[in-house]
Protein backbone atom coordinates (compact mmCIF):
# COMPACT_ATOMS: atom_id res chain seq x y z
CA UNK A 1 0.00 0.00 0.00
CA UNK A 2 3.05 2.24 1.00
CA UNK A 3 3.99 1.83 -3.03
CA UNK A 4 0.85 2.53 -4.47
CA UNK A 5 0.45 5.75 -1.93
CA UNK A 6 4.13 7.20 -3.49
CA UNK A 7 2.70 6.34 -6.88
CA UNK A 8 -0.20 8.54 -6.69
CA UNK A 9 1.95 11.33 -4.97
CA UNK A 10 4.03 11.17 -8.06
CA UNK A 11 0.77 11.52 -10.22
CA UNK A 12 -0.83 14.22 -8.13
CA UNK A 13 2.69 16.36 -8.73
CA UNK A 14 3.35 15.54 -12.34
CA UNK A 15 0.13 17.28 -12.62
CA UNK A 16 0.98 20.65 -12.04
CA UNK A 17 1.60 21.42 -15.68
CA UNK A 18 -0.46 20.12 -18.53
CA UNK A 19 -3.20 19.46 -20.82
CA UNK A 20 -6.63 18.62 -20.77
CA UNK A 21 -5.82 15.63 -23.44
CA UNK A 22 -2.90 14.47 -21.25
CA UNK A 23 -5.06 14.19 -18.09
CA UNK A 24 -7.51 12.07 -20.02
CA UNK A 25 -4.40 10.19 -21.79
CA UNK A 26 -2.67 9.84 -17.87
CA UNK A 27 -5.99 8.65 -15.84
CA UNK A 28 -6.62 5.67 -18.58
CA UNK A 29 -2.75 5.05 -19.01
CA UNK A 30 -3.33 4.82 -14.93
CA UNK A 31 -5.88 1.97 -15.16
CA UNK A 32 -4.80 0.48 -17.98
CA UNK A 33 -1.44 -0.25 -15.88
CA UNK A 34 -3.16 -1.40 -13.12
CA UNK A 35 -3.49 1.36 -10.49
CA UNK A 36 -7.37 1.63 -11.22
CA UNK A 37 -7.83 -1.53 -8.83
CA UNK A 38 -4.79 -2.17 -7.52
CA UNK A 39 -6.29 -1.53 -4.25
CA UNK A 40 -9.15 -4.25 -4.70
CA UNK A 41 -12.12 -1.97 -4.58
CA UNK A 42 -14.41 -5.13 -4.43
CA UNK A 43 -11.97 -6.13 -0.74
CA UNK A 44 -13.65 -3.65 1.83
CA UNK A 45 -15.11 -1.02 -0.21
CA UNK A 46 -18.23 -2.84 -2.31
CA UNK A 47 -17.13 -1.03 -5.02
CA UNK A 48 -17.67 -2.72 -9.18
CA UNK A 49 -14.84 -4.03 -10.44
CA UNK A 50 -13.40 -2.22 -13.35
CA UNK A 51 -14.62 -5.15 -16.22
CA UNK A 52 -18.35 -4.45 -14.94
CA UNK A 53 -18.66 -0.99 -14.91
CA UNK A 54 -21.79 -0.34 -17.12
CA UNK A 55 -20.78 2.51 -19.30
CA UNK A 56 -24.19 3.38 -21.30
CA UNK A 57 -25.75 4.80 -18.23
CA UNK A 58 -24.67 6.97 -15.62
CA UNK A 59 -26.38 5.74 -13.40
CA UNK A 60 -29.30 2.73 -12.86
CA UNK A 61 -31.91 2.63 -14.36
CA UNK A 62 -33.35 -1.33 -14.43
CA UNK A 63 -36.21 -1.03 -16.58
CA UNK A 64 -34.05 0.68 -19.45
CA UNK A 65 -31.06 -2.02 -18.81
CA UNK A 66 -33.94 -5.03 -19.24
CA UNK A 67 -35.07 -3.59 -22.79
CA UNK A 68 -32.01 -3.18 -23.96
CA UNK A 69 -30.91 -6.75 -23.44
CA UNK A 70 -34.32 -7.42 -25.01
CA UNK A 71 -33.24 -5.54 -28.15
CA UNK A 72 -29.77 -7.17 -28.18
CA UNK A 73 -31.06 -10.73 -28.10
CA UNK A 74 -34.13 -10.71 -30.02
CA UNK A 75 -33.71 -7.10 -32.21
CA UNK A 76 -37.12 -5.92 -31.28
CA UNK A 77 -38.04 -2.38 -31.01
CA UNK A 78 -40.73 -2.94 -29.03
CA UNK A 79 -39.20 -2.86 -26.06
CA UNK A 80 -37.70 0.47 -26.56
CA UNK A 81 -41.03 1.58 -27.84
CA UNK A 82 -42.65 0.47 -24.35
CA UNK A 83 -40.30 1.85 -22.11
CA UNK A 84 -40.90 5.09 -23.48
CA UNK A 85 -44.96 5.01 -23.47
CA UNK A 86 -44.28 3.78 -19.79
CA UNK A 87 -41.88 6.88 -18.73
CA UNK A 88 -45.12 9.01 -19.13
CA UNK A 89 -44.85 12.91 -18.50
CA UNK A 90 -41.27 12.80 -16.50
CA UNK A 91 -39.25 14.98 -19.20
CA UNK A 92 -35.70 14.66 -17.77
CA UNK A 93 -36.11 10.48 -17.40
CA UNK A 94 -37.38 10.03 -20.89
CA UNK A 95 -34.42 12.62 -22.07
CA UNK A 96 -32.19 10.19 -20.58
CA UNK A 97 -33.62 7.16 -22.01
CA UNK A 98 -33.99 8.43 -25.79
CA UNK A 99 -29.91 9.49 -25.45
CA UNK A 100 -29.16 5.62 -24.28
CA UNK A 101 -31.46 4.49 -26.70
CA UNK A 102 -29.97 6.13 -29.71
CA UNK A 103 -26.27 5.66 -28.14
CA UNK A 104 -26.99 1.67 -28.23
CA UNK A 105 -28.09 1.68 -31.93
CA UNK A 106 -24.91 3.42 -32.90
CA UNK A 107 -22.72 1.06 -30.82
CA UNK A 108 -24.71 -1.94 -32.83
CA UNK A 109 -23.80 -0.12 -36.44
CA UNK A 110 -20.29 0.76 -35.42
CA UNK A 111 -19.51 -3.33 -33.44
CA UNK A 112 -20.55 -4.39 -37.28
CA UNK A 113 -19.72 -1.97 -39.50
CA UNK A 114 -19.04 -5.06 -42.23
CA UNK A 115 -22.30 -6.84 -41.33
CA UNK A 116 -25.57 -6.61 -43.69
CA UNK A 117 -26.39 -2.94 -45.54
CA UNK A 118 -28.88 -1.33 -43.67
CA UNK A 119 -32.18 0.13 -45.77
CA UNK A 120 -31.10 3.69 -46.06
CA UNK A 121 -32.75 6.85 -44.65
CA UNK A 122 -34.11 9.50 -46.51
CA UNK A 123 -31.01 11.22 -46.87
CA UNK A 124 -28.91 8.05 -47.46
CA UNK A 125 -27.69 7.25 -44.20
CA UNK A 126 -27.72 3.71 -41.89
CA UNK A 127 -30.51 3.70 -39.44
CA UNK A 128 -28.60 1.92 -36.81
CA UNK A 129 -29.32 -1.27 -34.82
CA UNK A 130 -32.06 -3.49 -36.82
CA UNK A 131 -34.54 -3.03 -34.29
CA UNK A 132 -34.21 1.17 -35.16
CA UNK A 133 -34.40 0.81 -38.68
CA UNK A 134 -37.34 -2.00 -38.28
CA UNK A 135 -39.21 0.22 -35.17
CA UNK A 136 -39.08 3.46 -37.52
CA UNK A 137 -40.52 1.25 -40.86
CA UNK A 138 -42.79 -0.62 -39.24
CA UNK A 139 -44.41 2.39 -36.84
CA UNK A 140 -43.44 5.68 -38.84
CA UNK A 141 -45.80 7.74 -36.62
CA UNK A 142 -44.57 6.68 -33.26
CA UNK A 143 -42.87 9.76 -31.76
CA UNK A 144 -40.60 7.60 -29.67
CA UNK A 145 -39.10 6.11 -32.86
CA UNK A 146 -38.54 9.34 -34.45
CA UNK A 147 -36.89 10.89 -31.39
CA UNK A 148 -34.67 8.15 -30.98
CA UNK A 149 -34.12 8.07 -35.01
CA UNK A 150 -33.02 11.98 -35.11
CA UNK A 151 -30.89 11.58 -31.63
CA UNK A 152 -29.18 8.31 -33.19
CA UNK A 153 -27.82 10.66 -36.26
CA UNK A 154 -26.61 13.28 -34.42
CA UNK A 155 -24.52 10.83 -32.25
CA UNK A 156 -23.41 9.39 -36.22
CA UNK A 157 -22.43 12.74 -37.40
CA UNK A 158 -20.31 14.04 -34.17
CA UNK A 159 -18.58 11.05 -33.58
CA UNK A 160 -16.79 12.22 -36.85
CA UNK A 161 -17.14 15.73 -37.45
CA UNK A 162 -14.34 15.45 -40.44
CA UNK A 163 -16.69 13.35 -42.40
CA UNK A 164 -17.87 14.68 -45.83
CA UNK A 165 -21.12 13.31 -44.70
CA UNK A 166 -21.08 15.72 -41.76
CA UNK A 167 -23.67 18.23 -42.55
CA UNK A 168 -25.85 16.06 -45.09
CA UNK A 169 -26.72 13.48 -41.60
CA UNK A 170 -26.66 16.60 -39.37
CA UNK A 171 -29.32 18.10 -42.08
CA UNK A 172 -31.05 14.48 -41.99
CA UNK A 173 -31.56 14.49 -38.41
CA UNK A 174 -33.03 18.13 -38.17
CA UNK A 175 -35.64 16.95 -40.40
CA UNK A 176 -36.61 13.89 -38.04
CA UNK A 177 -36.29 16.39 -35.13
CA UNK A 178 -39.29 18.14 -37.40
CA UNK A 179 -41.11 15.06 -37.79
CA UNK A 180 -40.85 13.97 -33.86
CA UNK A 181 -41.82 17.16 -33.18
CA UNK A 182 -45.19 16.99 -34.78
CA UNK A 183 -46.03 13.77 -33.58
CA UNK A 184 -45.55 14.99 -30.02
CA UNK A 185 -46.77 18.40 -30.01
CA UNK A 186 -45.25 19.34 -26.35
CA UNK A 187 -42.21 16.80 -25.61
CA UNK A 188 -39.71 19.10 -26.03
CA UNK A 189 -37.29 15.66 -26.60
CA UNK A 190 -36.82 16.87 -30.48
CA UNK A 191 -36.09 20.45 -29.64
CA UNK A 192 -33.19 19.22 -27.00
CA UNK A 193 -31.77 16.92 -30.08
CA UNK A 194 -32.19 20.10 -32.63
CA UNK A 195 -30.00 21.84 -30.00
CA UNK A 196 -27.02 19.83 -30.74
CA UNK A 197 -27.62 19.76 -34.78
CA UNK A 198 -27.72 23.59 -34.47
CA UNK A 199 -24.47 23.48 -32.90
CA UNK A 200 -22.75 21.42 -35.03
CA UNK A 201 -24.33 23.50 -38.00
CA UNK A 202 -22.80 26.84 -36.39
CA UNK A 203 -26.30 28.36 -36.61
CA UNK A 204 -26.36 32.37 -35.65
CA UNK A 205 -26.30 33.22 -32.30
CA UNK A 206 -30.05 35.26 -32.98
CA UNK A 207 -31.43 31.15 -34.83
CA UNK A 208 -30.28 29.27 -31.76
CA UNK A 209 -31.82 31.57 -29.43
CA UNK A 210 -35.02 31.61 -31.19
CA UNK A 211 -34.92 27.66 -30.84
CA UNK A 212 -33.73 27.22 -27.23
CA UNK A 213 -37.40 29.53 -26.50
CA UNK A 214 -39.28 26.69 -27.99
CA UNK A 215 -37.62 24.50 -25.20
CA UNK A 216 -38.38 26.96 -22.60
CA UNK A 217 -42.07 27.29 -23.40
CA UNK A 218 -41.96 23.36 -22.71
CA UNK A 219 -39.31 22.83 -20.28
CA UNK A 220 -38.13 26.31 -18.71
CA UNK A 221 -36.18 24.22 -16.15
CA UNK A 222 -35.00 20.86 -17.90
CA UNK A 223 -31.91 20.08 -16.28
CA UNK A 224 -31.04 17.97 -19.65
CA UNK A 225 -32.19 20.66 -22.06
CA UNK A 226 -29.53 23.79 -20.28
CA UNK A 227 -26.78 20.97 -20.44
CA UNK A 228 -27.71 20.29 -24.14
CA UNK A 229 -27.51 24.18 -24.81
CA UNK A 230 -24.57 24.97 -22.76
CA UNK A 231 -22.13 24.21 -25.14
CA UNK A 232 -23.41 26.15 -27.75
CA UNK A 233 -22.53 29.00 -25.90
CA UNK A 234 -18.71 28.00 -24.47
CA UNK A 235 -15.59 29.02 -25.97
CA UNK A 236 -14.73 25.47 -28.03
CA UNK A 237 -17.88 26.39 -29.67
CA UNK A 238 -19.68 29.50 -30.91
CA UNK A 239 -19.65 31.64 -28.01
CA UNK A 240 -16.84 32.24 -24.70
CA UNK A 241 -16.51 31.50 -21.01
CA UNK A 242 -18.05 34.54 -20.26
CA UNK A 243 -21.19 33.55 -22.47
CA UNK A 244 -21.31 30.12 -20.91
CA UNK A 245 -20.92 31.06 -17.72
CA UNK A 246 -23.57 33.68 -17.64
CA UNK A 247 -26.05 31.33 -19.01
CA UNK A 248 -25.31 29.08 -16.55
CA UNK A 249 -25.48 31.66 -13.70
CA UNK A 250 -29.04 32.96 -14.81
CA UNK A 251 -30.28 29.25 -15.16
CA UNK A 252 -29.00 28.58 -11.19
CA UNK A 253 -30.18 31.86 -10.03
CA UNK A 254 -33.89 31.31 -11.82
CA UNK A 255 -34.26 27.83 -10.62
CA UNK A 256 -37.19 26.69 -8.29
CA UNK A 257 -36.92 24.62 -5.69
CA UNK A 258 -35.33 21.00 -6.08
CA UNK A 259 -33.97 21.60 -8.94
CA UNK A 260 -30.67 20.47 -10.04
CA UNK A 261 -29.70 23.69 -12.25
CA UNK A 262 -27.71 25.03 -9.57
CA UNK A 263 -25.39 22.46 -10.18
CA UNK A 264 -25.03 23.67 -13.99
CA UNK A 265 -22.02 26.44 -13.27
CA UNK A 266 -19.92 23.88 -12.35
CA UNK A 267 -20.39 22.05 -15.95
CA UNK A 268 -19.35 25.71 -17.40
CA UNK A 269 -16.19 25.58 -15.36
CA UNK A 270 -15.73 22.25 -16.31
CA UNK A 271 -15.86 23.13 -20.26
CA UNK A 272 -13.09 26.32 -19.69
CA UNK A 273 -10.66 24.49 -17.45
CA UNK A 274 -7.36 26.63 -18.66
CA UNK A 275 -5.10 24.43 -21.32
CA UNK A 276 -2.00 24.73 -19.34
CA UNK A 277 -2.78 24.60 -15.57
CA UNK A 278 0.14 26.48 -13.60
CA UNK A 279 -1.22 27.06 -10.26
CA UNK A 280 -1.53 24.08 -7.89
CA UNK A 281 -4.27 25.41 -6.07
CA UNK A 282 -6.90 25.52 -9.12
CA UNK A 283 -8.93 23.34 -7.72
CA UNK A 284 -9.30 24.93 -4.19
CA UNK A 285 -9.97 28.51 -6.00
CA UNK A 286 -13.15 30.52 -5.17
CA UNK A 287 -14.66 29.71 -8.67
CA UNK A 288 -14.43 26.08 -8.41
CA UNK A 289 -15.40 26.30 -4.91
CA UNK A 290 -18.50 27.85 -5.66
CA UNK A 291 -19.14 25.54 -8.16
CA UNK A 292 -19.25 22.79 -6.19
CA UNK A 293 -20.66 23.83 -3.44
CA UNK A 294 -24.19 24.87 -5.60
CA UNK A 295 -23.81 21.41 -7.02
CA UNK A 296 -23.76 19.92 -3.24
CA UNK A 297 -26.74 22.26 -2.86
CA UNK A 298 -28.58 20.79 -5.47
CA UNK A 299 -28.36 17.75 -5.03
CA UNK A 300 -29.32 18.09 -1.03
CA UNK A 301 -32.39 19.92 -2.33
CA UNK A 302 -33.45 17.67 -5.71
CA UNK A 303 -35.22 14.70 -5.61
CA UNK A 304 -32.71 11.80 -4.65
CA UNK A 305 -34.20 9.40 -8.05
CA UNK A 306 -33.61 12.54 -10.11
CA UNK A 307 -32.66 11.20 -13.69
CA UNK A 308 -29.90 13.54 -13.87
CA UNK A 309 -28.31 13.62 -10.29
CA UNK A 310 -25.82 10.98 -11.40
CA UNK A 311 -24.48 13.17 -14.26
CA UNK A 312 -23.55 15.75 -11.53
CA UNK A 313 -22.38 13.42 -9.13
CA UNK A 314 -19.74 12.02 -11.51
CA UNK A 315 -18.97 15.50 -12.50
CA UNK A 316 -18.44 15.81 -8.59
CA UNK A 317 -16.32 13.24 -8.40
CA UNK A 318 -13.60 14.81 -11.08
CA UNK A 319 -13.61 17.78 -9.13
CA UNK A 320 -13.18 16.79 -5.78
CA UNK A 321 -10.57 14.20 -6.45
CA UNK A 322 -8.48 17.28 -7.74
CA UNK A 323 -9.24 18.97 -4.72
CA UNK A 324 -7.87 16.53 -2.24
CA UNK A 325 -11.38 16.70 -0.77
CA UNK A 326 -11.37 12.90 -0.96
CA UNK A 327 -14.34 11.97 1.88
CA UNK A 328 -16.83 13.91 -0.48
CA UNK A 329 -15.84 12.08 -3.41
CA UNK A 330 -15.58 9.04 -1.62
CA UNK A 331 -19.83 9.84 -0.73
CA UNK A 332 -20.57 10.45 -4.49
CA UNK A 333 -18.78 7.12 -5.14
CA UNK A 334 -20.79 5.42 -3.10
CA UNK A 335 -23.72 6.66 -4.72
CA UNK A 336 -23.17 5.99 -8.62
CA UNK A 337 -20.75 3.05 -8.62
CA UNK A 338 -21.42 0.67 -11.15
CA UNK A 339 -22.60 3.11 -13.80
CA UNK A 340 -20.15 5.21 -15.62
CA UNK A 341 -21.87 6.92 -18.72
CA UNK A 342 -21.30 10.60 -17.85
CA UNK A 343 -19.16 13.14 -18.40
CA UNK A 344 -16.55 13.29 -17.82
CA UNK A 345 -15.99 9.65 -18.25
CA UNK A 346 -17.61 9.90 -21.95
CA UNK A 347 -15.27 12.03 -23.21
CA UNK A 348 -11.88 9.81 -22.56
CA UNK A 349 -11.58 7.05 -25.03
CA UNK A 350 -12.09 4.13 -21.83
CA UNK A 351 -14.79 5.57 -19.74
CA UNK A 352 -14.70 3.02 -17.51
CA UNK A 353 -10.74 3.01 -16.68
CA UNK A 354 -10.90 6.96 -16.61
CA UNK A 355 -13.62 6.46 -13.68
CA UNK A 356 -12.03 3.49 -11.78
CA UNK A 357 -8.61 5.91 -11.84
CA UNK A 358 -10.19 8.59 -10.26
CA UNK A 359 -12.05 6.27 -7.91
CA UNK A 360 -8.60 4.66 -7.25
CA UNK A 361 -7.15 8.39 -6.59
CA UNK A 362 -10.13 9.17 -4.13
CA UNK A 363 -9.76 5.66 -2.15
CA UNK A 364 -6.20 5.99 -1.80
CA UNK A 365 -6.65 9.69 -0.53
CA UNK A 366 -9.24 8.59 2.06
CA UNK A 367 -6.85 6.03 3.31
CA UNK A 368 -4.24 8.50 3.56
CA UNK A 369 -6.14 10.70 5.76
CA UNK A 370 -6.92 7.85 7.99
CA UNK A 371 -10.29 6.36 6.31
CA UNK A 372 -10.69 2.58 6.55
CA UNK A 373 -12.84 0.29 4.63
CA UNK A 374 -14.62 -0.36 8.35
CA UNK A 375 -15.51 3.22 8.55
CA UNK A 376 -16.87 3.90 5.00
CA UNK A 377 -19.01 0.96 5.32
CA UNK A 378 -20.00 2.42 8.63
CA UNK A 379 -21.64 5.39 6.87
CA UNK A 380 -23.83 3.81 4.30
Amino acid sequence: MDVLLLLFAAIALGGLVFLPWMRRRKAVQQAEQGLAVATDPMAGYGFVPLEHLDVRLPGPDEELAEALVEMRRTHDWRPAAELLRSTGGDKELRWQRVQTLAGAAAFELAEAPRGPAAPAAPGGTRTGGIWLRTWRAEAPKDPGGAQTHAQFLVVQALRDPGSQDYRMILEEARTVCREAALLAPGSPIPYLTELAVARGLGERPADYEELWSKVRQRAPHHMGAHLAALPYWSEKWHGSREQAEKFAARAAAEAPAKSLLPALPLFAVYEHLPEANMVRSLFQSAVVERAIEGAHFALREAPADHPMAPHVRHLLVWFLVRAERYAEAMEQLRLVDGHVGAVPWSYGRSPAAEYAAYRALAIAGWEQLGGTPAGFRAQS
